[in-house]
């Protein structure tokens, strides 16, 4: 019996070259990873910004890189990603450090864990962070990265300082410690 000119029931990985299921959960993981970030428009909702008093302004900071880690992160990233635009070389070693962050901080919806041990999201935040920096600086675009990150953390810490706390919770534990030794926010 023949079977020229029907469709296939079930897919065998030999004669189907793109495996759409595994691009479908790829999608959902995507999807699932973005959804931990907090909303923009909490973010930059205009009615929680003011000038925080002297004594608050480091509890704000505290308070709001806890909140907002992973939106920081993509604004800075983003912020690198466009001042490497002229640099051909170093362009390609931040996309593949791009999909390095993809994977092990924006789209994980496990916790990492290395030799037994678990690795909380801010150590991954940071390990992750010095060694796009380090590699970054091996391609010659130092005065790029440099003025990139300085702008970038500017913004966001001008941001943590003028956004209000009052309408955010954080969680002791999704904050990963940073929240300790803060006082009530303001």
């Amino acid at each position: 019996m023949t079977s020229y000119g029907t469709i296939p029931t079930s897919s065998s990985p030999s004669g189907n070259p793109v495996n759409f299921e595994y691009i479908s959960r790829a999608k959902e993981r995507i999807k699932d990873g973005l959804a931990t970030r907090r909303p923009w428009l909490e973010m930059f909702n205009l009615h929680c910004f003011n000038l925080p008093s002297a004594s608050s302004a480091f509890s704000r900071i505290k308070t709001n890189l806890a909140f907002f880690r992973m939106n920081y992160a993509m604004i800075v990233l983003l912020i690198l990603f466009l001042s490497l635009l002229w640099h051909p070389i170093s362009l390609i070693v931040f996309i593949v450090m791009m999909a390095i962050w993809l994977f092990l901080y924006f789209l994980r919806d496990e916790p990492l864990v290395i030799f037994g041990r678990l690795i909380t999201d801010r150590v991954v935040l940071i390990v992750l962070s010095l060694v796009t920096i380090v590699v970054l600086l091996f391609t010659h675009a130092t005065i790029n990265i440099l003025v990139a990150l300085l702008v970038g953390v500017v913004l966001v810490l001008i941001h943590a300082a003028v956004r209000k706390t009052d309408d955010l919770y954080v969680d002791e534990e999704d904050a990963g410690g940073l929240l300790r030794s803060a006082g009530s926010p303001s």
